[in-house]
């Protein structure tokens, strides 16, 4: 069939039938907690009563939006949380999380981040490294980090030893990031959670949740986490919301966030939608069945390439906690290659060519693979990685597997035909 399309040699094909029959446990699984995710999200749709109505702009202040409401409803419901702030005008995760850090730490307040150093876009917004003007060091808010252990995993020991009552926030980054290190499982998320608890009575758990949505049939709230914010160009969009965040967690909580983002007094009662109400319910609803989708493509791309001779992380068996996956390519002309071919099997800009480039804040060239509808949107197939080593590809997304197979198939060959891959 993809030679009706396609020009694929006929040993990785027959590698890729191997890695087909590899996965099918797994695929099995993955269908298992995108069924359940997604029955719970047509609940929690009824629940909120979401109708047709509710799709309707509204403009100005954005006094009584209904769709703007019950859209919060949703995630709530979802979520397991007391409340909810969904809103388009978080132009990133980023952004989501900087509302969720100011709107409920305050000064000499005491954040301690578990997780090691978290992602390099945050560490600006804390202070790490630099003066930026309005950061939570410029408002004297303090910084701590406990590294991980040698495996990368939380370092369960030094966090009881570490926390006391003086941290008022503590941090978790779910997601691996562009580091080698493994993703959390929810499991993990709630051991650090209880020894929070256990050595600081008033802290906050709070979690960047970013890739992580709809892997797990729980969610991170019913595992102790009192905050927890990602994106909507993430897994929560459903690759058709084109811009957005959202912040869950305890009522209290919320509200300060809310009044952070807006005015205090106002909070989540402003805001028009401008008619984006109807992307941003659709992009929720279809968010569990993309996920798995996403990860489906990940795990099939971890067994095609452990075929082929490589480390990849997770590997295809293993439980995953986000639809990242990293593939190490051992040499900078093999990564090129394959992002190269990940381009050529999107929908959008299929015809383009990425190349290394110096991208601020890195300290090598960076190449990104991105043909996507939404831009940024890395639910949708994509591949990126500095050009240093170990050589490694964090490749995340696809919309569907099928296409995301074919991507993923086409990197292979991309590799092949710059006689970089021994079939």
């Amino acid at each position: 069939m993809i030679g009706d399309f396609y020009s694929l040699n006929s040993k990785l094909l027959s590698i890729s039938e191997e890695a087909m029959q590899l996965v099918l446990k797994r695929f099995n699984e993955i269908d298992e907690v995108t069924e359940y995710n997604q029955q719970k999200m047509l609940y929690a749709f009824q629940k909120a009563k979401v109708s047709e109505s509710f799709f309707a702009a509204s403009t100005g202040y954005g006094y009584d939006d209904r769709g703007r409401d019950a859209l919060d409803e949703v995630y709530k419901t979802f979520f397991d949380s007391e409340d909810a702030l969904v809103r388009h005008n978080f132009v990133s995760g980023t952004h989501a999380l900087t509302v969720a850090l100011f709107g409920v730490l305050r000064p000499n307040d005491t954040m301690l981040c578990v997780t090691g150093a978290p992602y390099d876009t945050l560490r600006g917004v804390i202070g790490i490294d630099s003066d930026y003007s309005g950061s939570l060091k410029d408002f004297k808010i303090n910084y701590e980090q406990i590294e991980l252990d040698k495996d990368g995993k939380p370092d369960y020991d030094a966090i009881r030893d570490c926390i006391s009552e003086k941290h008022k926030m503590i941090y978790i980054q779910r997601s691996r990031g562009y580091t080698l290190r493994p993703s959390l499982l929810n499991s993990e998320i709630r051991h650090i959670a209880e020894i929070a608890k256990e050595k600081s009575s008033n802290c906050i758990v709070m979690l960047d949740n970013c890739y992580g949505e709809f892997v797990e049939k729980e969610s991170p709230i019913s595992c102790g986490v009192d905050l927890m914010a990602g994106s909507l160009i993430k897994n929560p969009g459903g690759g058709i919301a084109p811009t957005g965040g959202y912040i869950v967690g305890n009522k209290d909580l919320v509200t300060k966030c809310s009044y952070r983002l807006t005015t205090p007094g106002t909070g989540k009662e402003l805001g028009a939608t401008l008619g984006i109400n109807r992307e941003l319910f659709m992009g929720t609803f279809h968010a569990p069945h993309v996920t798995g989708e996403a990860l489906k493509t990940a795990v099939f791309a971890a067994a095609l390439f452990e075929l082929l001779g490589y480390e990849v992380s997770p590997r295809y068996d293993e439980s995953r906690a986000d639809i990242i996956e990293v593939l190490k390519l051992q040499n900078e002309q093999a990564l090129i290659a394959f992002c190269k071919g990940i381009q050529s099997g999107a929908p959008v800009d299929s015809f383009v060519s990425p190349e290394p480039w110096d991208m601020p804040g890195y300290d090598s060239k960076v190449i990104m693979a991105a043909g996507a509808f939404t831009l940024g949107g890395s639910v949708e197939l994509s591949a990126d990685a500095p050009l240093r080593e170990p050589y490694a590809a964090w490749m995340q997304g696809g919309l569907n597997f099928h296409s995301g197979k074919l991507g993923v198939l086409l990197a292979a060959q991309s590799m092949f035909n710059a006689g970089l891959l021994k079939i």
